[in-house]
């Protein structure tokens, strides 16, 4: 772990390149437990240092819960984790008030989402009045239970995974509930050396990963993201893409604005993570799918022909002219 008593850098440079550093170990670390993640453990930083919520969608048996235990670990935060099932009630996401029979009186029960980071595995289990117990927590960082509104401790971030191929018991996420989520990540099959990898690594005993943060230094980072640099073209440009996914022919809903807001976050985090302080087209083209995939609603007869989300997030970003900066 950092040397918390060592001083805080000052410029941002400094902390692009210890924040660099850091995502290194991670991926090192997380390399050490699960095998072929790099790309998704980029992706969790980069929702880290955005100061947002992410969504592992994937078949059963790729490693979703174990790469969330892992880098619940190498965070060094509070964690907590909710099984959703279909019986899944509200109060056991947020708590309830009980009634204390020593005292005579009714006192609060804290539920799991009174941590600082909260993996819901397999969400789409719940019924939609369950998962709607998460929003007030992803989007205004409190909960109110009997209207009683409780801050929860920051750094807060929801970890929620999905399996996207089953369709019997499971309750599809509404709209406003996928906008809450900076990112989904998609996690496929791993390749056949990481999957020979895996099972060599499996074979022997595997030491819990260390804690590289805390949760002041996730703090600071999160506030030097907001001082990474762009230019007024590269604003633009993100503008122009968001634009453009709600004119396109095969799409019914497009980015809101909601969703420029995460493509400038995520840009400049993933500058941070690479040891810039300044993001660029790149910075934004590469997190687009991540982004907007989960907010366009693809219209049911370009689904007809074939048309995925991925196709459609490419075509965008190759219609929308790059801006010289």
């Amino acid at each position: 772990m950092l040397n918390q008593d060592a001083a805080a850098p000052k410029d941002l440079q400094e902390w692009a390149v210890r924040i660099h550093e850091l995502r290194e170990r991670t991926l090192r670390e997380v390399q050490r437990v699960v095998v072929g993640m790099d790309r998704v453990t980029l992706r969790f930083l980069i929702a880290l240092l955005a100061g947002g919520h992410v969504l592992l969608e994937g078949v059963p048996g790729v490693a979703k819960t174990t790469l969330s235990k892992t880098l619940a670990q190498i965070l060094g935060i509070q964690y907590q984790r909710i099984q959703f099932t279909p019986d899944l009630l509200p109060s056991d996401v947020t708590g309830t008030y009980i009634l204390d029979r020593k005292t005579n009186e009714f006192v609060l029960r804290k539920g799991p989402i009174f941590c600082q980071i909260l993996l819901a595995d397999e969400i789409n289990r719940a019924p939609a009045k369950t998962q709607s117990a998460l929003l007030e927590a992803m989007q205004e960082y409190q909960v109110t239970i009997e209207g009683t509104t409780l801050p929860l401790s920051p750094p807060f971030m929801v970890l929620a995974t999905q399996n996207p191929v089953e369709q019997e018991g499971v309750y599809r996420l509404p709209e406003a509930q996928l906008d809450r989520f900076l990112l989904r990540i998609e996690m496929g099959y791993p390749g056949p050396e990481h999957e020979k990898a895996m099972l060599k690594l499996h074979s022997k005993p595997i030491s819990p990963a260390p804690q590289l943060f805390s949760p002041d230094i996730i703090l600071a980072m999160q506030e030097q993201t907001q001082r990474v640099f762009g230019k007024e073209e590269l604003f633009d440009y993100i503008i122009n893409l968001s634009e453009a996914s709600r004119q396109h022919p095969d799409v019914a809903l497009g980015a809101s604005p909601r969703a420029s807001l995460c493509l400038l976050r995520c840009a400049r985090a993933r500058a941070l993570l690479e040891g810039r302080t300044y993001f660029t087209h790149e910075d934004v083209q590469s997190i687009a799918l991540s982004v907007l995939g989960h907010r366009l609603i693809v219209r049911p007869e370009a689904e007809v022909e074939g048309k995925t989300v991925k196709q459609i997030v490419r075509e965008i970003i190759e219609s929308v002219p790059v801006i010289e900066v």
